[in-house]
């Protein structure tokens, strides 16, 4: 039995010795993880630094081609949005041509009737329009020319005739003056 004591107290050295071995190996292995991480974390650093350089360097010998291209592609936006901006327009007036003919058409309507009632109201009242008088004055210069052709043509006719003339006395006789009236005296009242 002393023996198996001797074993049992051995092996819990030995396990206590493992223990330890173990702790360390824990603390070890602890420290490598993190130096690894570390390692790692630098690593990347360094790689994220690099690429950085890379696009520095390849903006610089690529930066006119993107900027020609970019220049192109604004072009073709600015044009597509011009012509969509003209049609906006274009839209926009046809749509205020199409809404100013139809108030005008209104308001000419609108004209049309006032003017229908106030020439009613004016011939009601016999007050004559202008065009009443423009009519008027037609007629009238119609019958001033029919006027002028009448004598005109009176004229030629007594041209045309010859005269004869009349004795004197018979002339004379067939003459007969008027006389008028004395006046009466007026009186007034007082």
């Amino acid at each position: 039995m002393a023996s198996r004591l001797k074993k049992a107290a051995q092996s819990a050295k030995s396990n206590s010795a493992v223990d330890q071995i173990t702790k360390k190996l824990g603390e070890v292995a602890a420290s490598l993880s993190e130096q690894q991480m570390a390692k790692q974390v630098m690593e990347s650093a360094q790689q994220i630094w690099l690429a950085g350089l890379g696009a520095f360097s390849k903006t610089q010998v690529e930066g006119k081609k993107v900027f020609e291209t970019l220049v192109k592609q604004g072009e073709a936006l600015e044009t597509r949005t011009r012509h969509v901006a003209e049609a906006t327009i274009e839209t926009a007036r046809d749509q205020a041509t199409k809404t100013i003919d139809l108030a005008t058409g209104k308001f000419d309507k609108l004209e049309q009737v006032f003017e229908a009632r106030v020439h009613k109201s004016l011939n009601r009242l016999g007050v004559l329009t202008s065009k009443d008088i423009e009519a008027l004055s037609a007629q009238v210069a119609e019958l001033a020319d029919a006027v002028r052709a009448l004598m005109a043509q009176e004229k030629r006719a007594t041209v045309a005739r010859p005269m004869v003339k009349k004795p004197a006395m018979k002339v004379a006789a067939k003459k007969v003056i008027a006389k008028k009236p004395a006046a009466k005296p007026t009186t007034r009242r007082k």
